[in-house]
C-alpha cells in the first residue's frame, strides 16, 4: 500500500486578489506562498519521500522547488493534476463570477457544473483520480510519495476516497499549502488527513508490515485514532 500526500500549492499572487486564476500563465506564488513553501522542509523532515509529482502550473512548481532541491528529487510533470479549465471564467473576480447562474451549479450540483469553454468538473475528477492511481502503482507498496496540485482537483480526489458522490465534494476545504493524505490499498483507499496545515506529519509513515493487511491503516478495526 503506497501512501499519496496531497499538498495544495502555497498561496498565489491570484488567491490574495481573490480572481480565478485557472490555467492563466505567470501566476505565482506572493510572499506569503513563499514563506508557507519554505515551511514544507521541515514539516515533512520525517518522511521519507520516494518521488513528488507536480502540476505544470508556475504556482505549483514553485511550492515543491526547495523541498525537492532539499530531498535531491526531480518532480515529475503530470498534466492532469492540472488546474481546472474555468474557461471564459478564468482570470474573472470570484465576487462578479458568485453573480452567474452557473455559480449555484457549481456549489450545489458540481457533477453537472461545465464551465463555458472550459471543462466539466467531472471530468477533472475523472483525470486526476485516474492519474494518482496510476502514479501510486508506479510507487508501488510502501512508498510515501507527493502531488503539489491544485483545490478543486484535490477535492475531487478526496471525494473518491472517501466514497462520496461529487455533488458533495464543495463540503471539504483545502486551503494552500495544506496536506491531505491518502493510502490506497488492494481493497479500498484510506484518508488519514484532511486540510492539515500544522507541523510534524511524520506520524504518516507506514509501518514496516503495513503491506500485509489493510486494517493496519487505521488500527485493528479499520477506524483511526481521533
Amino acid at each position: 500500500m503506497a501512501t499519496l500526500i496531497l499538498l495544495r500549492h502555497a498561496r498565489s499572487a491570484a488567491n490574495g486578489a481573490g480572481t480565478l486564476a485557472g490555467r492563466s500563465p505567470g501566476v505565482g506564488l506572493d510572499e506569503t506562498g513563499v514563506g508557507q513553501a519554505a515551511g514544507l522542509v521541515d514539516r515533512l523532515a520525517g518522511v521519507p519521500l520516494a518521488g513528488i509529482v507536480v502540476s505544470p502550473l508556475q504556482r505549483c512548481r514553485e511550492t515543491v522547488a526547495g523541498l525537492a532541491a532539499q530531498r535531491g528529487l526531480s518532480p515529475v510533470v503530470e498534466p492532469d493534476l492540472a488546474e481546472v479549465d474555468y474557461g471564459e471564467w478564468t482570470g474573472r473576480k470570484i465576487t462578479e463570477l458568485t453573480a452567474e447562474p452557473l455559480w449555484k451549479v457549481v456549489q450545489q450540483h458540481p457533477s453537472a457544473a461545465v464551465f463555458p469553454g472550459g471543462e466539466g468538473l467531472a471530468q477533472v475528477q475523472a483525470r486526476s483520480v485516474a492519474a494518482v492511481r496510476a502514479h501510486d502503482r508506479r510507487f508501488g507498496a510502501d512508498a510515501v510519495w507527493l502531488a503539489c496540485t491544485h483545490g478543486d482537483v484535490i477535492k475531487s480526489v478526496l471525494a473518491d476516497a472517501l466514497g462520496l458522490h461529487l455533488d458533495g465534494f464543495q463540503r471539504i476545504v483545502v486551503d494552500p499549502c495544506s496536506v491531505s493524505v491518502v493510502r490506497y490499498t488492494e481493497t479500498r483507499p484510506f484518508v488519514l488527513k484532511v486540510n492539515d496545515t500544522g507541523g510534524d506529519v511524520s506520524g504518516l509513515v507506514p509501518p514496516a508490515d503495513a503491506a500485509k493487511s489493510d486494517a493496519v491503516v487505521g488500527g485493528t478495526t479499520g477506524s483511526s485514532d481521533r
